[in-house]
């Protein structure tokens, strides 16, 4: 019914970024209660009134909130184990937090992209040894217009990179297993049946893709034998959609010109990881989502489906948890 009172609970450990929310929320839903327990056993009994929650709920806590309809995820992509079985089968509805940072992803693709095709990584070595090493070999240098890239997961972030690469005269071409109109920027858009065959017609690839149990391990070394050897990977989604050994294997093997990476299998990537001291990768440390205006945007959707909510509207990005997306 319009205007109905609940309790929603955000779950410990507490985030300094939401601590004035409770109060936000209550003033902008009226008949919302919010609870912000700080320990798992005040959580546990929060949660046995609760028809919303915040934050991750493992199978232990889930198993005490036997009223809850409404789950709101604090990230587009949470960590590993945030969708398990319990969850999956539980009737409480999941949002998530995607397209909050769109913006700050794609330009930091879009930076990564340029940085390899410029041969950037190779410059901010020598430039750490004071060793000026020009390199005017043409074949180390990408030209963006004479170059096809494919964008593989073409989501809100996969959607902006392609606009922007085509603005640099690129060729953009798409691989999604639900997008299938074309989107501005893009040649083609293609089914995710349809990547092995194109694979090797790529310059770039971009890896965009979330990470769920079929995109698990996608890009193996099966698949990165697909790729040219002079094509640039680029992983901007998240880190499990890559096996990191096996791309080391290709680099070391020549078969790949290089890698850039923002998400990685094993966060933080392990100081003895080859990748690190490799000259053709450049690694950033999962900070693609940096950038200002984070939290407000994060909770102009917390509030937006809390008043949705209360409403009894269709809430707003809400998730397939069966296919954690």
């Amino acid at each position: 019914m319009p205007g109905m009172s609940f309790t929603m609970v955000f779950v410990p450990p507490q985030q300094d970024e939401t601590a004035t929310w409770p109060q936000r929320l209550a003033e902008a839903v009226p008949g919302l209660r919010v609870l912000r327990p700080d320990t798992a056993e005040e959580a546990a009994e929060a949660l046995r009134t609760a028809d919303a929650a915040y934050g991750a709920l493992p199978e232990e806590l889930l198993a005490h909130a036997g009223q809850l309809r409404w789950l709101q995820a604090p990230q587009a992509g949470p960590p590993a184990g945030f969708y398990h079985p319990k969850l999956i089968e539980h009737p409480v509805q999941v949002t998530n937090m995607r397209d909050t940072y769109t913006d700050h992803v794609a330009t930091h693709t879009m930076a990564l992209v340029l940085a390899l095709a410029r041969g950037l990584p190779q410059y901010v070595r020598a430039q750490a040894q004071s060793n000026w090493a020009p390199d005017w070999d043409p074949g180390s240098v990408l030209a963006m217009a004479e170059s096809t890239a494919l964008i593989v997961g073409v989501g809100a972030i996969g959607k902006e990179v392609g606009r922007m690469l085509s603005a640099f005269g690129t060729r953009v071409i798409g691989i999604d297993a639900r997008q299938t109109d074309l989107v501005e920027g893009f040649a083609e858009m293609l089914p995710a049946a349809a990547l092995d065959e194109r694979l090797g017609q790529a310059d770039l690839v971009i890896i965009t893709v979330p990470h769920t149990p079929e995109t698990e391990g996608m890009f193996d070394a099966e698949r990165l034998a697909k790729m040219r050897s002079n094509a640039y990977l680029v992983n901007i989604g998240r880190g499990p959609t890559l096996r990191l050994d096996a791309l080391n294997d290709t680099l070391a093997a020549g078969k790949l010109a290089g890698a850039a990476l923002d998400v990685f299998e094993t966060e933080p990537l392990p100081p003895e990881h080859p990748l690190w001291t490799r000259p053709d990768v450049l690694i950033t440390p999962h900070v693609a989502g940096a950038g200002p205006h984070a939290e407000e945007r994060r909770f102009a959707v917390t509030v937006e489906n809390a008043k949705r909510f209360a409403a009894g509207d269709p809430l707003i990005n809400v998730v397939d948890k069966a296919h954690w997306h």
